[in-house]
């Protein structure tokens, strides 16, 4: 008989207290701290995920940035470089001109020729400076052809300035072409 008043105490504990409940409430519990911790997870996730999104768009911007004012420097190199040949006949044509010893007429075509060399420079053209007697650099400088040097002086250098050079910006669009001793 102890036995069945045993069992009707826990029955009676069961009905009262409910120990479900106990249980329910763990899970409950446990189961919004696990719910917490994966919101909190993917908030995590997210926020990472809009740094790098964020940082891929400014590289983006910046890079773009950098292609444009690249493009600008030298969005006219085609149209000056067609024109180079161009300032070669003016240096030709000045060089004759003055050899006929008409004041007028030198005048006239100089004016032009440094109008014109004038706008090219402001477009960001810069002639490179080569003259003889300055070593040969093939990084910088076209050689032609080779003669014997002059002097002993002069072998590695170069001996003549066949056709300027140009710069535009910080970019080589023709190469000076120079005769070198050998």
């Amino acid at each position: 008989m102890a036995n069945k008043e045993n069992t009707q105490d826990i029955e009676e504990t069961h009905v009262d207290g409910n120990p479900h409940d106990d249980i329910a409430t763990e899970t409950e519990a446990t189961s919004e701290v696990s719910e917490l911790d994966q919101l909190k997870s993917d908030l995590e996730a997210e926020k990472d995920k809009f740094l790098r999104l964020f940082a891929e768009f400014e590289n983006y911007k910046r890079r773009t940035t950098k292609e444009r004012l690249e493009l600008f420097k030298t969005a006219g190199q085609e149209v000056i470089q067609s024109l180079l040949p161009v300032m070669d006949d003016f240096d030709r044509a000045m060089a004759e001109i003055e050899k006929a010893k008409d004041k007028e007429l030198t005048k006239g075509v100089g004016l032009i020729s440094n109008k014109f060399k004038e706008t090219l420079k402001s477009k960001g053209l810069e002639e490179m400076k080569v003259k003889a007697g300055d070593t040969f650099d093939a990084e910088l400088h076209e050689a032609i052809t080779q003669i014997p040097a002059p002097t002993k002086k002069m072998v590695g250098k170069i001996v003549d300035v066949i056709e300027k050079g140009y710069t535009l910006g910080d970019k080589v669009i023709r190469f000076p072409k120079v005769v070198t001793g050998k």
